[in-house]
């Protein structure tokens, strides 16, 4: 509970945040809300750290056991992250990024390959939070109990960790369910990034929950097959959960996975800083979608001039005498079909989104999603 009053009450001290419409996300009233926005980290926020926001009366060695302290509390960060971590604890003039990393290396805490040398980084990201989310399953691994199947959705912009869920297989209804408790609490986004394995799209076609994704306005993109570097920001975030979470322990079973992953989830988001965003947290740079979840799904509605047809059994459609093939997602979805400047081809729409190309008397050329 302390994870979520301050990642509630981070969002809502923004300016021009909506506290109102944020206590409906996080299914709080607005009385507690408030009470929250009232507390201090020392009084209910029990993950931050205590310590004095200033410190200048540290000492050299004070500042050096520190950094082993935190070191050793995070062994998978290194100097630049551990000097931001100083600073956000309030340490006056903490010591250079360079002179931490000589400090792990005389304590012996350095390791790994490259350690410490520096890296170059090259990024392309989403200007604004919520305009994409990338959504992923992690490879699943073994449990005491069963599998566990990790879902992953990941802010584009922010790097913000939307979802982190154990699940026990890979199913459309399971990343329903996961994504409508993300919607609840962090709103919805312009457009969401998969690849194109189950459940997302089956070679092109769009399945039941790529329908689903698109009826709530949401646009769904599609890497390119073989190209996993289109969702490289979930491919890091991947490596990070493995290093810091999964290598480290075994598990008995989904519930104890979820436990370990919403720890840590929360030290990923309002903690660790991250150097793709100038060693911000990702909390720093998310805030909350003003787009709500609506629980009762929207009707599908298409322009006046739109040619409308329903998709019968098998994913076909009838059109002008001939029968073409949509998706067997849409089984019983009305689509919409507008003409384009090309004689006798037609855009197929889904809601708002265009999903195939009809041209009279060819098959259906399906467009990327």
């Amino acid at each position: 509970m302390s994870e979520i009053r301050e990642e509630f009450a981070l969002f809502a001290r923004r300016e021009g945040s909506n506290v109102s419409a944020l206590c409906r996300q996080y299914g709080i009233s607005r009385t507690c809300g408030y009470k929250w926005l009232g507390l201090s980290p020392a009084e209910g926020f029990s993950d931050r750290s205590r310590r004095p926001h200033s410190s200048p009366a540290k000492t050299g060695e004070d500042v050096e056991s520190r950094v082993v302290e935190l070191r050793t509390e995070h062994p998978h960060w290194g100097g630049r992250k551990l000097r931001r971590l100083l600073e956000n604890e309030g340490i006056e003039k903490p010591p250079s990024a360079s002179t931490v990393t000589e400090i792990l290396r005389r304590h012996g805490l350095l390791n790994g390959p490259g350690a410490g040398e520096p890296r170059d980084w090259q990024r392309f990201e989403r200007k604004y939070p919520n305009e994409l989310w990338q959504m992923d399953f992690k490879g699943h691994f073994a449990m005491l109990d069963g599998r566990c199947h990790p879902l992953t959705v990941l802010d584009d912009c922010s790097r913000f960790s939307i979802l982190l869920l154990a699940c026990g297989n890979e199913t459309g209804s399971v990343v329903q369910g996961g994504l409508i408790q993300a919607f609840r609490t962090y709103g919805m986004p312009l457009g969401i990034l998969c690849d194109n394995g189950t459940p997302w799209g089956i070679k092109g076609e769009i399945t039941t929950f790529g329908a689903w994704i698109m009826r709530l306005g949401i646009r769904l993109h599609h890497g390119k097959p073989y190209h996993p570097q289109t969702q490289g920001k979930e491919e890091r975030f991947h490596r990070t959960l493995k290093n810091e979470v999964l290598s480290a322990r075994s598990f008995s079973d989904l519930e104890h996975c979820q436990k370990h992953f919403d720890a840590w989830r929360n030290i990923y988001n309002l903690k660790r800083p991250h150097e793709s965003l100038d060693l911000d947290r990702p909390a720093d740079r998310y805030r909350p979608s003003h787009r709500e979840y609506p629980e009762i799904l929207p009707p599908i509605e298409y322009e006046p001039g739109d040619i409308v047809r329903k998709v019968q059994k098998g994913g076909y459609i009838s059109f002008k005498g001939s029968w073409y093939k949509i998706s067997t997602g849409l089984e019983g979805q009305p689509i919409g079909m507008r003409p384009t400047t090309e004689d006798g081809t037609y855009d197929v729409r889904y809601v708002a989104q265009i999903v195939a190309q009809l041209k009279l008397g060819h098959n259906l050329k399906r467009k990327e999603v």
